[in-house]
């Protein structure tokens, strides 16, 4: 439940390395960890991000979760389907699941995050 074409990092969110903007979600690892999403609370379109600060909230049956920003950067669309079905997450997180898309500050950026080996590790070890 790794895809190998997107990047990773510690904290559990996945980002699509592209040009332009990239997409963001949480990881099945952590969507499974944290149970039945409830609620997500996204930052509006336009916001600016900093990598590795929080920039959201994900709220499940068993706990609330803040959400990092992977990457520094200038949010260019949230997912709005969300709001009405948070539990997107749980059922399709690297699909209909996304958070937002990010305009990266530094495209470089997105490069130094974890590839899929070095998330499974992480998650497997």
């Amino acid at each position: 439940m790794i895809p190998e074409d997107l990047r990773y990092t510690a904290e559990h969110e996945w980002v699509t390395p592209q040009a332009g903007p990239v997409r963001v979600g949480i990881t099945h690892f952590a969507q499974d960890a944290l149970g039945d999403i409830v609620y997500v609370q996204l930052p509006e379109t336009g916001s600016t991000v900093a990598a590795g600060e929080s920039f959201g909230e994900v709220e499940s049956t068993k706990s609330v979760s803040e959400i990092y920003a992977p990457i520094s950067g200038v949010v260019s669309a949230r997912n709005d389907a969300l709001v009405d079905q948070p539990d997107l997450i749980n059922t399709d997180p690297y699909g209909a699941g996304w958070l937002v898309e990010i305009e990266p500050a530094d495209p470089e950026s997105v490069a130094a995050l974890l590839d899929a080996a070095g998330y499974r590790s992480l998650t497997e070890g």
